[in-house]
């Protein structure tokens, strides 16, 4: 081979190396849950999609350094792109919203700068712009080592080709669905783009909204009902609706959890029946499997099928009503209590709650246990403890997303018996608190901690339920989606179960009336979507 054919060896390997950085920045992976990240060795559509673009700039000669440029910045908007999707979802529990973190960015920065010297804001400003100038640099010099040294040589040589063409085969089987693929291909930024240019398209014009929004015609027609007649059947009871996190069918279809989870859900049964309660259950469908747990809670809000995500970002940026609405227009304060919460949450504003609780409004003593710091017992005493409820005081409507039975659903925290040491400086013993602690999520078999997880749910709601109440109170107790496949299996349904619990045999009979049944032991068959359910209640309240 000539010269020309073959690179000299002091440019095969930093051509080698450029490509391998230039797909490596396009396929990183979040450590979960922080900001950092980690390197991913599969095969990332969007270097595919580059490369390509480079070879055919190589292959009508030399390429400027305009276009040079123009990919420099095409490549840095997919690795901010691919940032982004990778680490909102972990320091936020949501995908990357450009809607909502497009106004709280901007609003976090001039909030922090306000609380800093005009120099300290100066001099992060420029060292912001100094870090993208380098980075600019630094992904231009591998552009340009891709575009002078790898492309040309891969035109020429037959071998490259074929890898090109088996790459391109590869990412075109990886986008249309063949899962064989998704060990060696990573997750394309591209939709992520394409979805937010649609659901800011959609915003700004207003087109599309009433297609792909319908109405929720039972809720309407619940705010368009003579006053207090919507909600005549509660007969002025307080409400809790608690979406369970990651409480799934898994918890009775599986033999093995089955068997394992029936003495907790006949403890449960106990506890309810001592607390004065009755229970029907039933599983409805939810819109989400193994997380975005968001669709689900705000499905039942409003009473959307919010299985297409865009829906659920279109939705909170109109001033569509939900159950909030409902609640407060027939003289109910509202509370949105979300105890896995320990940052500025911009979408509360779409919900508009009367009272707003998050992790942070409770100084929970300690110790944290896991990723989501504050037990789902604690939390529930002490938001009573907080907002007591009195005879005089008026009925409450509260949104409880628990947290605890989250994955990886370890550690399990210990429960604490005694409801004074539960709300004292120390909630629990430190002996059990070190125990719990010393258990490390198995990553790799998370089946057995989710049955711990569950059981420990179970004990924590049935004690929580049979304390004195002051006033007559109705849990809807919801699983918001199965857990991940790896815990549910191969195959496993979208269903979740759903527990009413009240001491009002006629408001229960309202829901038998619908297709649930008596105790903790619903008939397999779904009855519908999450959403469905928004409209059974409905009918329930409105009754009286």
């Amino acid at each position: 081979m000539s010269a020309r054919a073959v690179p000299p060896w002091r440019r095969v390997a930093p051509a080698a190396l450029a490509l391998l950085l230039l797909n490596g920045l396009l396929g990183f992976n979040n450590v979960w849950p922080t900001p950092a990240i980690m390197p991913d060795h599969r095969l990332a559509p969007e270097f595919v999609g580059l490369w390509l673009g480079l070879l055919i700039a190589a292959a009508r000669g030399a390429p400027s350094p305009r276009v040079l440029a123009g990919f420099t910045v095409v490549f840095m908007l997919l690795v901010l792109g691919r940032y982004g999707d990778v680490t909102v979802p972990a320091l936020f529990g949501r995908p990357v919203n450009l809607y909502w973190d497009g106004q709280q960015i901007p609003r976090f920065l001039w909030v922090s700068a306000q609380s800093l010297p005009a120099w300290m804001s100066a001099a992060a400003v420029a060292a912001v712009v100094l870090l993208a100038y380098a980075i600019y640099r630094l992904f231009g010099m591998l552009i340009r080592i891709a575009a002078r040294d790898a492309a040309p040589y891969a035109l020429r040589t037959r071998w490259a080709q074929v890898v090109t063409v088996l790459a391109v085969l590869l990412v075109a089987a990886n986008i249309a669905g063949v899962r064989a693929t998704w060990p060696v291909v990573s997750r394309p930024i591209v939709p992520t783009y394409w979805r937010q240019a649609t659901l800011l398209t959609t915003i700004f014009t207003g087109q599309g909204v009433a297609q792909i929004l319908p109405r929720a015609d039972a809720l309407d027609a619940a705010l368009a009902a003579p006053p207090g007649s919507a909600l005549a059947g509660l007969r002025g009871s307080d409400v809790y609706l608690m979406p369970l996190e990651s409480y799934g069918a898994v918890a009775y279809d599986n033999p093995e959890a089955a068997a394992r989870l029936r003495p907790a859900r006949e403890r449960l049964a106990a506890d309810l029946a001592a607390g004065g309660f009755s229970v029907v259950s039933a599983f409805m469908r939810s819109p989400t499997f193994g997380g975005a747990s968001d669709l689900a809670q705000l499905g039942m809000l409003s009473g959307l099928d919010l299985t297409d995500p865009l829906r659920h970002d279109l939705l909170l940026t109109t001033d569509r009503p939900t159950l909030i609405t409902l609640f407060r227009a027939n003289g109910y304060r509202t509370f949105g209590f979300y105890p896995a919460l320990f940052w500025d949450w911009p979408e509360r504003v779409f919900y508009g709650y009367d009272h707003f609780v998050d992790g942070r409004d409770l100084d929970y003593p300690g110790p944290e246990f896991g990723y989501w710091k504050i037990p789902d017992q604690y939390a529930a005493a002490r938001f009573e403890q907080l907002f007591p409820r009195r005879v005089d005081s008026p009925p409450r409507f509260v949104f409880f997303p628990t947290i605890t039975c989250h994955l990886p659903f370890s550690p399990v925290p210990p429960y604490q018996a005694d409801p004074q040491k539960l709300l004292g400086d120390t909630p629990f013993d430190p002996a059990d608190s070190a125990r719990a602690l010393a258990v490390k999520p198995d990553w790799l078999n998370m089946f057995p901690d989710y049955l711990a997880i569950v059981e420990y749910t179970y004990r924590w709601l049935g004690d929580y339920l049979r304390q004195p109440q002051q006033r007559d109170t109705i849990y809807i107790l919801v699983g918001d989606h199965q857990p991940a496949a790896n815990v549910s299996g191969e195959g496993a349904s979208w269903d979740v179960p759903v527990h009413i619990v009240s001491r009002d045999p006629e408001l229960l009979a309202r829901f038998t009336a619908q297709g649930f049944h008596a105790g903790l032991e619903p008939p397999r068959e779904a009855r519908g979507g999450l959403h469905d359910l928004t409209t059974m209640m409905l009918r329930a309240f409105a009754q009286p």
